[in-house]
């Protein structure tokens, strides 16, 4: 299980990366005006900014409930391996505390 996330988390991650590398800037505008702006036909005349900000905004909603099931998990391991493995020290009780120890100094 553990392992699925993993690799599902770090798939989204990348995804998201790749996401915001394609999206204009908002300076990018300026640039169609010029004639810059034959690029943005495959997605219509609107461009691609609204699906690919969608897109990004779902899959970093995704990347943060991978995250939180992967600290979920590594939370429930650390539980059981406090509880698991580690040996129990006997303690002594005898009713009393220990009296200090006095240093002595030699002249």
């Amino acid at each position: 299980m553990e392992t699925v996330l993993l690799i599902v988390h770090v798939i989204i991650g990348a995804a998201v990366i790749g996401l915001v590398l394609l999206q204009q800037g908002k300076g990018a505008d300026a640039g169609a005006s010029f004639g810059g702006g034959a690029s943005q036909t495959v997605f219509g005349s609107a461009g691609a900014g609204g699906f690919l900000v969608k897109l990004t905004a779902g899959l970093a909603a995704l990347f943060f409930a991978t995250s939180l099931g992967l600290a979920m998990v590594a939370k429930q391991k650390a539980v059981e391996a406090g509880t698991v493995g580690l040996p129990e020290i006997p303690v002594e009780q005898t009713g009393e505390p220990a009296p200090p120890e006095i240093p002595t100094t030699v002249d």
